[in-house]
């Protein structure tokens, strides 16, 4: 496999969406012309050499501490509202982790049965274009966070199951935690989304003594592990995290003694989902966020126009369409609706509404829940689609060639990983590493924002080593 700009065309769609009651549309009907990115025939051996020479001189000033890589990623929007993605990290693949994890199997699918077209069998209407994938695997945390960085997305939520190990929680808190140094890296934001059954569960099987003291020490865990990081979310300079729910802790005085684990001057602004707040978590709540309801928009004109949420954090939900493969996956979760992708106009409704109403800022329903289909990563169906119109929405002056030159990073560090001999292009650049730490220098640049660079340097591990 070479790097995919290198040997075809990006397609894209025609954008049309449907005009829902708001004045103006931040995101209009555009027509993206096809790209060719094939420029292997015009730059030549030479230039790329010098190239490579020139930043094999960077890497060793870099490893002698003479010059240091820059942290932090400055990225321009000229829409300020902010956008956080929701995010699943409870992927495990074979190549690394050794299985495949229940996310990409549910109940019955088999990911090592591969069909003509070399897609795996996975639990899933759809299909990433990296193929399926292991969520602490520092190659796919890199893609992910630089293709969020390049859509003007301004960090993550994670969807957390608490601090113990039981089921398959203890992975996906490890796989949370692994996540934290690129986040800093690349300047993204971070927040925590607590999934309350996991206090129940965690008393059924005794690991605390009731619920409420399993959700203190959850809490616990999240302000002494998380909310240390400087890069942990605040919102008005108070540390933000959500519930996902509650479904299962629904009475208020639980809750205030769940807040008690904070001082008083240091209790988070904490999040519900629509239309709870006021019901089952009382005045631990600072607000509510939309989500995805078989109603769709309706649903969002309730939750604006009809909830008490005066005083109260909004967040608006944004996302590409519901389908849930559970029941098809064997693990019997039915769910009688979804809501159809409409060639993207869907996401563009959602993202338009949201704007227009008075939503503090947006979470991204999601980044990556194939399980239910509402994933905005580039898959096989959709290809940039969804991060081409975030582009468009918050201004950034990336393009979705600048997209592909991130992906095929991800790329081209998988198939250098998987060479058993370097092609060289010189005695020097025999070392086994040598082509990855190119390949670093490559990443730094598009941190930089310097895509041309980058590119060449990938064409050169390409045509050099590859």
């Amino acid at each position: 496999m070479i790097l995919q700009y290198f040997k075809c065309l990006l397609f894209f769609v025609f954008f049309t969406f449907l005009l829902i009651s708001c004045s103006s549309e931040i995101i209009e009907r555009e027509i993206v012309e096809e790209h060719s990115l094939d420029v292997t025939q015009t730059i030549s051996d030479s230039l790329l050499l010098s190239i490579l020479e020139e930043e094999e001189d960077m890497i060793k000033q870099v490893q002698s501490g003479k010059i240091f890589d820059i942290q932090g990623m400055e990225v321009a929007k000229e829409n300020p509202k902010k956008v956080y993605a929701h995010y699943m990290p409870w992927f495990q693949s074979l190549d690394f982790d050794g299985r495949w994890g229940q996310h990409w199997t549910m109940a019955n699918k088999d990911p090592n049965v591969i069909d003509a077209n070399g897609r795996r069998e996975i639990a899933s209407f759809f299909y990433p274009e990296i193929g399926p994938y292991s969520s602490t695997d520092p190659d796919l945390q890199e893609y992910h966070f630089l293709m969020m960085k390049l859509a003007g997305i301004d960090g993550v939520i994670f969807d957390w199951y608490g601090s113990r190990d039981f089921y398959d929680y203890g992975i996906m808190k490890q796989a949370t935690e692994t996540f934290m140094w690129r986040l800093e890296d690349l300047g993204l934001d971070f927040s925590i989304m607590y999934e309350d059954r996991t206090a129940v569960q965690a008393y059924e099987l005794g690991y605390a003594p009731d619920i409420v003291t399993a959700a203190k020490e959850d809490f616990e865990y999240i302000r002494d592990t998380y909310m240390t990081s400087v890069r942990y979310m605040k919102w008005g300079e108070k540390p933000t995290m959500f519930v996902f729910g509650p479904h299962h802790i629904q009475d208020v005085t639980s809750w205030d003694e769940i807040f008690t684990v904070f001082q008083e001057n240091e209790k988070p602004n904490y999040l519900s989902l629509w239309a709870t707040s006021n019901q089952w978590v009382g005045e631990s709540a600072t607000g509510e966020f939309a989500w995805v309801d078989s109603t769709h928009l309706e649903a969002h004109g309730h939750y604006y126009w009809h909830m008490d949420l005066t005083d109260k954090l909004t967040v608006g939900s944004v996302y590409p369409g519901f389908n849930n493969f559970s029941e098809l996956g064997g693990w019997g979760l039915i769910h009688d609706w979804s809501i159809d992708w409409n060639a993207g106009n869907t996401f563009v409704e959602t993202l338009n509404y949201t704007h227009h109403q008075t939503a503090d800022f947006i979470q991204l329903v999601t980044w990556n829940d194939f399980g239910e289909g509402t994933m905005i990563e580039p898959t096989e169906e959709f290809g940039f689609m969804f991060l081409q119109l975030l582009q468009q929405y918050t201004g950034v002056s990336y393009t979705p060639e600048d997209l592909q030159i991130a992906q095929d990073l991800y790329f081209l560090r998988k198939e250098v990983a998987n060479n058993n001999a370097s092609k060289t292009a010189s005695s020097k650049r025999s070392k086994k590493d040598l082509p990855q730490l190119f390949l670093d220098r490559a990443y730094q640049y598009i941190k930089q924002g310097d895509m041309r660079r980058a590119r060449y340097i990938l064409l050169a591990v390409d045509r050099f080593f590859n």
